[in-house]
Order: structure tokens, then C-alpha cells, then sequence
């Protein structure tokens, strides 16, 4: 199945940039001019770039794992001249033609060969120190799991009696505090190993004050996360889906699990949340043969951009494996065969009353989700004032039932954007259904088969 890779978008190739400024620095130098002794392969694409000193830079890119390597002292991946390449690529096929066999040069061969060589090497079953000590001594791995929970169970006890505290004192005095009594309880969550619980309440903590009707959202953030604390306190009981997923929203690492799933996966959508302390990659993925959807999570911390960067709006031929947990989709990347394919079009689609539906099961599984993956077809985006609204919505074609898009869940350039792409008349789109509304992701006009980005 080592099919033939296609060339990407302008577009696609940006949305691999980890910034701002490096996806100006690439646009410049997305020419000719610059580079030499250019060339590409099925899955790589290498040439020298002239900089400033006396030897060009020597870049490869490794479309089929997606892999960047150049001489340059940068330390972002990919580097502007890396996103210069594939950008000359994208738009010159006379600038870097296509080679046989063979033809690749030594610097950019040797990269190359040693990089999937180690993905071999992985693949073969080699295991990393750190599981290999967890394989030698199981006991003593069982013996830190036991140690964590019970300071993870710590945690879930001391922030049960906050929540009772908070109530006791009622909700309206929650303003009075100001932030940072929420950011001393979630850095004592992150003492108790528990992250999944310090995100949380650190979300409540941006509640107060936040608007009208405020003292209800957070009752019902404090209640789900109350349901969240005894589901730990509780945790023996639980069906083990339950309990993994429970788990997983407490922060508790825990390995994929399961067989690898190959498939084309189609990548729908990648976009970036960020703190002071951590910057947060998702990945949505729609696999054509055996219509799941998967998640791939990323992270880079310090102001660092995640590693792992997918061309939206084309396919992968890979395997996947999920991570445990009912209703989870979180899945890790495994190997990966040939390089990006032409997507052929979004993925299936249904109705907005089909995509609350959908959202209301999931939550059977998981009452802590927050969103849930859903295509809609036939919608149309309706601005603010129309049909009566106050905000933004996707409307069905008949008029039944519209969704509002959730506020912040996009800019107004992508929201009129969507309008322009709809010219009246009926899209697709890709996103995610929650209780704050939709958050509209990656778009297609009728009988279109390029995604068009939304965030």
C-alpha cells in the first residue's frame, strides 16, 4: 500500500510553521532564488539555501515521516529554510523536480537512511531504558504506581473539601478572591501528581467575573468536577473503561493500548492551545476505511512548539493505536508508509441534530468531554442579526435546527471566511460539537474536495 505521495498546498505547507514569524521567514524564501541543487523523491525533498555565511545551508525534509533537517543554527522545527523547501516544492516542480532512485545526495541520503533506520529499530520492539527497567522490576513500578495514587487521592480529597468550602461560603463570593487562590489550588493538584485536576481548576478560577450568568457556569464546572473527585474516591467499583477514563482526566499516564489500527487517515483539522507553561497540539483524524476518528495529542513546553506537525487537508497511510479509556479517541502515531495523499474529499457527514446526538452519547462514556468530532453537511453559516440570532451559527438547509458556534472557538476572518466559501448555498463542515456550541475547524464548498482551514 506504498502509495505515490502528491505534492502539498501553499497552504498546507504553512500550516506546519511554528509561529508567526517563521511562516514570514518561509514565505521569503519560498523561490528559486535562494536555493540549488534542489530534487525530491516520493518521500523526501532536499536543496542547499544561501544564507549569510560562505557554505549554503544543507536542508532535507522527510515528507513521508515528516522529518526536518538543516545545517542552520535554529532550534524551531521546522526551520524557515525547511518551510522555504517545501514551499519552492509546492509551487515549482521545475525548481525541485522529481528524481529516481538513487540520485539523492550524500548529506541529505545519510540523514535519510539513518532516520528510518531508527524507526525500524523502534519498530522492531526495542525498548527504551525506561521501560526497560519498568520490564526488569515490576514490582518496583508497582510499588511507585501505589505511591502516586495515593498522593493523586490526596489531591482529590483536599480539593473535595475546597468545593465544600466554596459552596458553603455560596457562589457570589467567588469574585472576592481574585485569581490567584485558584492558581495556589491548582499548583497544589500539581504537587499531588495530578495535572488533569490542576487544568480543571484553574478553568474555574477564569469563571468569576467572567460575564453574565457566571455563578451557573460555575456551579456546573464545580459539580462535574466534584463527580470527577469521587469517581477517583471511588475508582475500585467502576467499570474498568470507566475508570481508565477517569484516570486519563486526572492526568495519570498510562501506555496505548490494544492493536494498531491501519487505515488512510485523513487529516482533518491541527490547531494549538497554549499557558505560560505548556503549549498543547491537537490533531484530528478521520480513517476512510474504518470510519473512526483519532486524536493525536502533542506537547512543547517553555514557549517550544510541539514536534509533531500533519499536512491538513491530505491523508496518511499509518498505524495508530488508541490510548485506554471509554469513549477516549486519543490515539499515538505509529509507523507510517509512504508519504501524505490527496484526501478525496471531507469525510461523511450528518445533520446538527445527528451531531448533538452524537455528543450526548459520547458523554455516556465520558461525562467530562468537553467536545466531541462531528462533520456536518449541508449547513449553511449564518452571521450575528440573521434568522435572529445573536451570535454565529450553522443552520441546517431546511431551516430546522442551527448550531451556534461556540464563542472564541474562531476568528471573525475564518467565520466570514466559511461565509464566503458557503456563497449562500449549503458546506461541509468538520469540528467539534460541545455544550458551549461548535467550533468549526476545516470547511468544503459543495462538490469540493480541498479542505479549507478554519482555525
Amino acid at each position: 500500500m506504498n502509495q505515490q505521495g502528491v505534492r502539498w498546498t501553499a497552504e498546507q505547507v504553512l500550516a506546519l510553521a511554528p509561529d508567526v514569524a517563521s511562516r514570514k521567514a518561509g514565505g521569503k524564501l519560498g523561490t528559486a532564488g535562494p536555493w540549488s541543487e534542489s530534487g525530491c523523491d516520493n518521500t523526501s525533498v532536499w536543496g542547499l539555501c544561501k544564507g549569510s555565511g560562505s557554505k549554503p545551508y544543507q536542508t532535507v525534509v522527510d515528507t513521508g515521516g515528516l522529518g526536518y533537517k538543516c545545517s542552520c543554527p535554529s532550534r524551531k522545527l521546522p526551520c524557515k529554510h525547511a518551510l522555504g523547501l517545501l514551499l519552492l516544492w509546492a509551487a515549482d516542480e521545475r525548481a525541485v523536480p522529481s528524481v529516481a532512485d538513487g540520485e539523492v545526495p550524500d548529506w541529505a541520503d545519510q540523514w535519510l537512511r539513518g532516520r528510518r533506520e531508527r524507526a525500524e529499530k523502534k519498530e522492531s520492539g526495542a525498548a527504551d531504558p525506561v521501560e526497560a527497567k519498568t520490564i526488569a522490576d515490576p514490582e518496583a513500578a508497582r510499588r511507585r504506581a501505589e505511591k502516586r495514587a495515593e498522593r493523586v487521592t490526596a489531591g482529590a480529597s483536599e480539593l473535595e473539601q475546597r468545593l465544600e468550602d466554596l459552596l458553603r461560603g455560596g457562589l457570589a463570593a467567588a469574585e472576592r478572591p481574585g485569581y490567584g487562590l485558584w492558581e495556589e489550588t491548582a499548583a497544589r493538584m500539581v504537587d499531588a501528581q495530578a495535572p488533569g485536576l490542576a487544568g480543571r481548576v484553574r478553568e474555574l478560577g477564569s469563571i468569576p467575573g467572567s460575564g453574565p450568568g457566571w455563578p451557573v457556569r460555575l456551579l456546573e464546572e464545580c459539580a462535574l468536577l466534584h463527580l470527577l473527585d469521587r469517581a477517583w474516591l471511588g475508582r475500585e467499583a467502576l467499570p474498568e473503561p470507566l475508570a481508565a477514563t477517569v484516570r486519563a482526566r486526572f492526568g495519570v499516564p498510562a501506555p496505548p493500548q490494544g492493536p494498531p489500527v491501519r487505515d488512510i487517515w485523513q487529516v482533518l483539522a491541527q490547531y494549538d492551545t497554549a499557558d505560560a507553561k505548556l503549549t498543547t497540539r491537537r490533531i484530528w483524524l478521520y480513517g476512510r476505511e474504518s470510519g473512526r476518528a483519532a486524536m493525536l495529542l502533542d506537547f512543547g513546553a517553555a514557549g517550544r512548539a510541539p514536534e509533531l506537525a500533519l499536512p491538513v487537508g491530505l491523508a496518511i497511510d499509518a498505524e495508530l493505536t488508541p490510548y485506554p479509556g471509554g469513549g477516549q479517541l486519543r490515539a499515538a502515531l505509529g509507523e507510517r508508509f509512504g508519504a501524505p495523499l490527496a484526501a478525496g474529499g471531507p469525510p461523511p457527514g450528518g445533520t446538527t441534530a445527528e451531531a448533538l446526538e452524537r455528543y450526548g452519547r459520547a458523554l455516556r462514556d465520558d461525562p467530562w468531554l468537553d467536545a466531541w468530532p462531528v462533520t456536518l453537511s449541508g449547513v449553511i453559516p449564518v452571521p450575528p442579526g440573521e434568522g435572529g440570532g445573536t451570535g454565529w451559527q450553522l443552520g441546517d438547509e431546511d431551516g430546522e435546527l442551527a448550531l451556534p458556534v461556540a464563542p472564541g472557538s474562531a476568528d471573525r476572518a475564518a467565520l466570514w471566511k466559511l461565509v464566503a466559501l458557503s456563497g449562500g448555498g449549503p458546506v461541509t463542515v468538520f469540528g467539534e460539537c460541545g455544550h458551549r456550541g461548535f467550533a468549526p475547524l476545516a470547511g468544503w464548498a459543495a462538490g469540493e474536495r480541498e479542505a479549507v482551514r478554519l482555525r
